[in-house]
């Protein structure tokens, strides 16, 4: 009898376990998108901040909640293995300055709109898609946008690893670009230069 009951527990837990894993990982993907809004909100859209006030903003949210590292290494591709340790370490600090100088002018029109979460679809134990749409505010005669969050946690650590807006995802769509520059140029070093030059257009003095 106290076998019987036994196996029925353990039949239970593993019958549960996956349930209760995806849950915790769902209600932390929304929880960690949703502290991502407010924080944009806060720090990036007021009005009486000078740009390279937002910009440092952006930077250390960009820091903290996008996975930089792993996200600048799938978007340079097998190019990364290509490419001497130096062209790498400037790649990913490009990378970063290209993110900044790209995003930080977007989010300033982002006051007034609202992030509603719509569903979270997790792809395996550490990652999850959190689907959202930015809902225009009233009086503005524009659909909703979709924008998908892909997650990734290690540990309690949740991280952004690609953000796709209307059907675009953003690692591809640098993948590919970054990809035909290493082609026209003919090296990482190439790509890494002009990459100087768009952040340098981006970022006038």
């Amino acid at each position: 009898m106290k076998r019987t009951v036994r196996a029925l527990v353990a039949i239970v837990c593993i019958a549960f376990a996956p349930v209760a894993v995806a849950g915790e990982l769902e209600d932390g993907a929304n929880a960690f998108i949703r502290a991502l809004e407010q924080e944009a909100i806060s720090s990036l859209t007021d009005p009486a901040k000078e740009r390279p006030a937002r910009v440092q903003a952006f930077r250390q949210l960009f820091d903290q909640k996008f996975a930089v590292q792993a996200i600048g290494r799938w978007v340079l591709g097998r190019n990364w293995r290509r490419a001497t340790e130096e062209e790498q370490t400037e790649f990913l600090k490009l990378f970063e300055d290209l993110m900044v100088a790209m995003y930080v002018d977007r989010f300033e029109n982002y006051a007034g709109e609202k992030l509603d979460i719509l569903k979270t679809t997790p792809v395996d134990e550490n990652r999850a898609t959190v689907h959202t749409e930015i809902v225009r505010p009233e009086g503005v005669d524009a659909k909703p946008i979709s924008v998908l969050w892909r997650v990734g946690r290690q540990d309690d650590i949740y991280k952004v690893l690609d953000v796709v807006v209307e059907g675009a995802s953003m690692s591809i769509t640098l993948q590919k670009e970054f990809a035909s520059i290493v082609r026209n140029t003919g090296s990482v070093a190439g790509l890494i230069e002009e990459l100087r030059k768009k952040t340098a257009e981006l970022n006038p003095s």
